[in-house]
């Protein structure tokens, strides 16, 4: 039979209906949610139980109905360390709130009353035979009073209604028609899979260095490593490096993606293989892998983990051309297909054909993975992985992940919705996002509630604000107010999110008729004085430090589903908030964290708004609440603390602060 006694149907988080787990992180808040009905008017129940790896019930939480008549309840759970979990959903007859209503209006009506005392007796007492002893002897004592008091029915029912009552009811509820829905899996994975600040740089860039006749001098893994201090400053947790293996001559990019490259031009690291070596080699200009080992070894000193791409793909000089043609499509006229994005071209690159050795192609992929593991990396940024099959990734990862739980990997995959969905339900950890392009405050407010709500079971979103490849028009237009911005709405809507080098320095000029930094990186060595531009003011380094210590030390701002909307009058003026409770990291059990963030999103203006706020989705408690019903907040950009309430008046000047990112204060 399709129905159960009580009908449990539209479980969430459910991925095509069980093949896939529902993804989490430990300590994170899931939503559990269904619709659940039953027959008549008999009050009904539900709780979501969440079963640990080892196969034992870790909690047991009630659902609540959300909204009235719409049958849809819900609740969450929280898994507390990594691996397979599973939940379900018991729904059941709510024998002690059918009785209250039944009894409540008989009895103030003069109708039954006897009757309505009775079945009350009745019931307490054949609930004190099975509760645990302390709801036992609560449910004996309330039969009892019901019994001493039944000559006068209505001050029985107040009497009886004492808060120990209510709290066993709450506690070990009268059940009846117990209904279990299937189990669902639930894959708990560690932080760095959904959690974390990303940083990505060019090692080539750091210690490049020019001479007076024109001529190059590469940065390396010795060079770069004196920017993981710089980075770690900032207080980031991952440190990116693009593609570092030997880059092909034929048909290499000159800068700014020309078809001519000088004898000078290093070429696009994403245009992997040469004399060198390929995917499994380091570019010789870079070092060796010692040095490698030795760069890895430091970021680890500083707190960081290095993320290195993963790019399935092959300059016409990688050995796998010459030993496997065959990875390869081979066009009519006889040449190899290169790769295309049209309108963009990328002459310099082959994309790989998994159709006609899918399994040379995935034993030799497995094993370059291996061997970067061997060297200490744990992530890999993944590109373009949406040109190339489902099954592939599901496979890889699967295999990876079943020897290397802890390997994480990042799809770059700017394209279609489900294709995006789908990679996450393959294996992908996290995936870049549609945030980039997000800009006003509906196209925001409708991404975060999309990703934080509808597609949060297999999605996790890095919300990278900008890359190599894309630099927005917003930022190319918006002036240090949008750079400010956009990292606020980043690193506080999303537990994931990541800044390309330059980023910091405002960089916002854009190469003619393309969406990317003019002398792009991709193709040409830039580096950077960090130092000078941070003692002269002209950097964004403070405020990136700031931002990232704000999400260290505010767990609410480290889940993805608790994000809430808020209203506000103006069209630029966005407002959400995220409230999680019982943080024990933050002293004793039953402490909250909630974070309220206001932005401008307008990087040319002073815009003033009232902000409304659902109360109820802060988590207010009346100690919050002084005799106006107000509570303080702490902005936490500036230190400033004010008296906020339902409605509270805002105005944010581009040129000054774009973002308010407050904190709720509460009582001991």
């Amino acid at each position: 039979m399709t129905y159960g006694r009580i009908p449990v149907t539209d479980i969430h988080p459910v991925v095509e209906g069980g093949q896939f787990p529902a993804t989490a992180l430990p300590g994170e808040d899931i939503t559990v949610a269904a619709t659940i009905f039953r027959e008549g008017h008999d009050k009904l129940g539900a709780h979501a139980v969440l079963t640990d790896p080892s196969g034992k019930e870790f909690s047991r939480t009630a659902m609540r109905e959300q909204g009235k008549g719409l049958d849809r309840y819900r609740t969450t759970v929280r898994p507390n360390a990594e691996g397979n979990w599973e939940f379900h959903i018991e729904a059941y007859s709510d024998l002690f709130a059918t009785w209250l209503h039944n009894a409540s209006v008989k009895i103030k009506a003069g109708i039954d009353e006897d009757l309505m005392i009775q079945e009350g007796i009745n019931l307490f007492t054949a609930a004190a035979a099975t509760a645990p002893d302390q709801q036992s002897a609560i449910y004996q004592s309330a039969a009892q009073y019901l019994t001493k008091h039944r000559a006068t029915p209505a001050d029985a029912l107040d009497g009886v209604l004492t808060p120990s009552l209510i709290e066993a009811t709450r506690q070990a509820p009268i059940r009846d028609l117990v209904t279990s829905s299937p189990s669902y899996p639930i894959k708990v994975e560690r932080n760095a899979a959904g959690r974390g600040a990303w940083y990505e740089f060019f090692p080539r860039s750091e210690g490049a260095v020019q001479a007076e006749d024109g001529t190059w001098t590469s940065g390396t893994f010795a060079t770069a490593a004196k920017r993981l201090d710089g980075v770690a400053k900032m207080k980031f947790d991952v440190v990116y490096l693009p593609p570092i293996h030997p880059i092909g001559l034929a048909h290499r990019k000159g800068p700014n993606n020309t078809l001519v490259a000088g004898d000078q031009d290093p070429g696009s690291p994403w245009a992997i293989g040469g004399a060198a070596g390929g995917h499994d080699s380091i570019h010789p200009d870079l070092g060796t892998f010692e040095d490698f080992d030795a760069f890895v070894a430091r970021a680890r000193e500083l707190g960081m983990e290095v993320a290195l791409d993963l790019a399935l793909q092959a300059s016409p000089d990688h050995p796998w051309v010459s030993e496997h043609p065959e990875w390869f499509t081979t066009r009519a006229d006889g040449s190899i297909a290169y790769a295309e994005n049209p309108p963009k071209k990328y002459q310099d690159i082959y994309p790989i054909n998994f159709d006609n050795d899918p399994e040379g192609i995935s034993k030799e992929v497995l094993r370059v993975v291996k061997l970067w593991i061997k060297h200490g990396v744990k992530i890999f940024r993944v590109d373009n992985p949406h040109t190339k099959p489902l099954a592939f990734w599901e496979w890889l990862i699967g295999r990876v992940n079943k020897k290397y739980p802890d390997v994480v990997f990042l799809a770059e995959a700017f394209t279609r919705p489900a294709m995006m969905q789908a990679l996450g339900k393959a294996g992908f950890q996290q995936s870049y996002s549609y945030f980039t392009w997000r800009n006003t405050k509906q196209e925001l407010e409708e991404y975060f509630q999309e990703v934080s709500h509808e597609t949060s079971a297999s999605f996790r979103p890095n919300f990278f604000v900008n890359t190599p490849d894309i630099l927005t028009e917003y930022l190319q237009y918006g002036g240090p107010a949008a750079f400010k911005v956009r990292a606020a709405l980043a690193a506080t809507a999303s537990p994931a999110w990541g800044v390309y080098a330059g980023y910091e320095l405002i960089e916002n000029i854009a190469r003619p008729g393309a969406e990317e930094a003019i002398d792009n990186e991709k193709y040409q060595y830039r580096p950077r004085d960090w130092e000078a531009a941070e003692e002269e003011g002209r950097s964004l380094a403070p405020y990136l430090t700031r931002l990232n210590e704000i999400r260290r030390a505010h767990p609410a701002l480290m889940d993805l589903q608790n994000l809430t909307i808020q209203h506000t009058t103006d069209d630029a003026v966005i407002a959400y908030s995220k409230h999680k409770e019982n943080i024990a990291d933050h002293g004793e059990t039953g402490g909250k964290d909630t974070i309220i963030v206001v932005a401008n999103v307008d990087p040319h203006s002073v815009r003033e708004a009232t902000v409304y706020l659902d109360l109820e989705s802060l988590g207010l408690s009346d100690k919050d609440l002084d005799e106006n019903g107000q509570f303080t907040v702490e902005e936490l950009l500036t230190g400033q603390t004010w008296k906020w309430g339902a409605a509270n008046y805002v105005r944010l000047d581009a040129h000054v602060e774009p973002s308010h990112i407050l904190s709720i204060k509460r009582s001991a």
